[in-house]
């Protein structure tokens, strides 16, 4: 002779079972996302956001709307971007975890940070 189902167990499994697809969906949607374009606007003589945190494989656009010239230099030289006049722009892909101090070689000053997850 078997045990009835109570009602309220019965709505457990129902629940838990209904979040297994959910979880799923979640951890395959992370580990298959699209990179992301971030952008870092210069002007008043300053990286905004100055500090940033992104995923691997995320691309950051340096767009200069000052009208002094200025680029981006990593502290430890892992990248730099050339001089951008006024309305120019570059655009770096970071594709493995790391943090990267980046200083504007032209006004040392003007600070920044990428954080890649």
């Amino acid at each position: 002779m078997s045990n009835p189902i109570t009602r309220r167990r019965a709505l457990r499994i129902m629940a838990s079972s209904a979040a297994v697809p959910l979880l799923a969906t979640t951890a395959y949607a992370a580990a298959h996302a699209q990179p992301t374009t971030h952008t870092v606007t210069i002007q008043n003589m300053a990286f905004n956001p100055a500090n940033l945190t992104i995923k691997a494989g995320d691309t950051v656009v340096f767009r200069n709307e000052d009208r002094a010239p200025h680029d981006a230099t990593a502290d430890n030289g892992a990248f730099k971007t050339a001089r951008l006049a006024t309305g120019q722009s570059a655009q770096l892909t970071f594709p493995g975890a790391a943090t990267y101090s980046y200083i504007c070689s032209i006004h040392p000053r003007m600070t920044g940070s990428i954080t890649v997850t």
